[in-house]
């Protein structure tokens, strides 16, 4: 981990706290709107056994999230408490600048996969990418800021999102802020809230109580 000195400026350009819960507003609108399009829609694949399309799609999602609650907890040892202050170029942040958001681009595609639908998980985790990016801009900024030549050349050397395995590189010690990756944790297990709400909505939509108005793929 290269351990950096905190210099940020003597007045900080803008806040960075503002900027996530900015994020986090942006996706609890994108995600209300998502709910709402999803109350009148359904899969072209029909429900069925375990060997149907729709219970394919919805099994796959299921992995995908259980791989982002495991992803975002690893990152969160790495991470957790040191952003504003160290710059984290090891484990999971040495492959990728923003191993937490790529996770989340997983659990928000497996959300979305529970309603049966490719086209509904591929929506899901397009709008969770385009919120991430605005988000990320400001945070490098941000961070160029806090940490000068040592981050532009963490930017020029690591994707920032897409990870790239040739890069990892570890530390031999680390330490672990437990509150911080159980909150990381119990948040990311948030995902999972989309398995009974999409199977509250096709109940009601089988017995009549939602009108199906269109399907997708």
């Amino acid at each position: 981990m290269t351990d950096m000195p905190r210099t940020p400026p003597a007045t900080p350009s803008f806040d960075i706290a503002a900027v996530q819960n900015v994020r986090k507003l942006w996706l609890y609108a994108l995600g209300t709107i998502a709910v709402g399009v999803l109350l009148f829609g359904h899969s072209v694949w029909p429900d069925g056994d375990d060997l149907s399309v729709h219970e394919i799609i919805e099994h796959t999602g299921r992995v995908l999230m259980i791989v982002a609650i495991i992803g975002r907890t690893w990152c969160s040892l790495y991470i957790g408490g040191r952003k504003k202050a160290t710059l984290v170029d090891v484990g999971p942040y040495s492959m990728c600048r923003n191993p937490l958001y790529f996770f989340s681009f997983i659990g928000a595609a497996g959300a979305g996969a529970q309603f049966g639908s490719i086209t509904a998980a591929l929506a899901a985790m397009f709008i969770t990418v385009i919120v991430f990016t605005l988000v990320v801009r400001k945070e490098e900024r941000f961070l160029t800021e806090v940490f000068g030549d040592a981050y532009v050349a963490y930017k020029a050397r690591v994707p920032r999102f897409l990870p790239n395995p040739r890069l990892w590189r570890n530390v031999d010690t680390l330490e672990i802020r437990p509150q911080l990756v159980v909150r990381t944790f119990v948040d990311a297990c948030v995902f999972l809230a989309s398995i009974p709400l999409a199977e509250g909505i096709e109940l009601a939509q089988a017995q009549g109580l939602l009108p199906i108005l269109w399907t997708v793929p």
